[in-house]
């Protein structure tokens, strides 16, 4: 390793420890009346995951000179709307899983109504933590409110797991199947990007279209490599049930691409993001860079 991956991993490593301490804070200072709904809420929010969603709004605010004090806030809310997105995924009635974060999934430990309100809970609780913050301008919080509100709703994430459930068993072409992947994975990548750029007001458009284009390489790289490691992994190496697209027939980048196409693709998503990114200065997108090597080379 390099003394600047070194560097970069450090930062990631650092910034992480600090985000769980402040997400802890926040979800003690949150609690409700009903114990077994905060323990719902606990389980799937602070007991395991990689924040790679928390760490690059952290990694675009740190491209724009924006600390991360500044910004703790939007990741702990984009962090709530991805926990509550995968215990509503892996409900009987969607993708009805078992096994999330190599631990059993929220319905299975709390039953599927507790895991309906713990959903419920997490998505409404990530808009009043950005609502009553006090980081940054109006400006910037409403910039924020609105664009986690597109990634995950009608446009976004709700309607990519409706295409998603729309096609179980059914041909799907290549076009059709990433646009499902931009809009159930992809945009909240691209929020999280968002998130932590539009904390700069003076951003130039030359710098956020390339970080616009850096979210979406990576969000898209992001669902292609989860397509290689749920043919190529194990149920113990990632954490969730692997082989699972395939025993329910979904259409996956795989699927219609062969392996060795699909693997081509993740490494020309590589290329793309890491070229987006030069719009921003060396220093500064040092963990940018650092998130696209995490991304693409993950395994599980």
């Amino acid at each position: 390793m390099s003394f600047a991956q070194s560097i970069q991993l450090n930062w990631f490593d650092e910034t992480r420890a600090g985000f769980e301490t402040a997400l802890a804070e926040k979800l003690n200072q949150s609690k409700g009346p009903s114990s077994e709904l905060n323990a719902a809420i606990e389980y799937a929010l602070l007991d395991g995951g990689k924040r790679l969603r928390a760490m690059l709004v952290f990694a675009a605010g740190h491209a724009v000179e924006t600390p991360a004090s500044e910004l703790s806030d939007a990741a702990c809310a984009i962090e709530a709307m991805h926990a509550y997105s995968l215990v509503h995924d892996d409900l009987p009635s969607m993708d009805n899983d078992v096994l999330r974060r190599g631990k059993p999934t929220c319905h299975v430990k709390f039953g599927e109504a507790f895991a309906l309100l713990a959903g419920d809970a997490l998505q409404t609780i990530a808009f009043q933590w950005l609502a009553e913050s006090d980081q940054g301008n109006v400006q910037v919080r409403m910039q924020q409110i609105a664009a986690l509100a597109g990634a995950s709703g009608l446009q976004g994430m709700a309607a990519g797991q409706a295409i998603d459930l729309a096609h179980v068993g059914k041909p799907m072409d290549l076009q059709s199947l990433a646009n499902m992947h931009a809009r159930k994975t992809g945009d909240l990548i691209s929020a999280s990007v968002r998130m932590g750029y539009v904390s700069n007001t003076a951003l130039s458009a030359v710098e956020r279209n390339g970080l616009e284009a850096y979210a979406h390489c990576l969000g898209l790289a992001y669902q292609v490599i989860d397509d290689i490691l749920d043919v190529e992994s194990t149920s113990e190496v990632l954490g969730k049930t692997s082989g699972k697209d395939a025993l329910n027939n979904k259409p996956t980048m795989v699927s219609l691409m062969g392996l060795g196409e699909a693997k081509a693709l993740l490494a020309r998503l590589r290329e793309q993001a890491f070229t987006a990114c030069e719009v921003i200065a060396a220093p500064r997108r040092a963990p940018l860079e650092t998130l696209v090597e995490l991304i693409t080379n993950r395994k599980s």
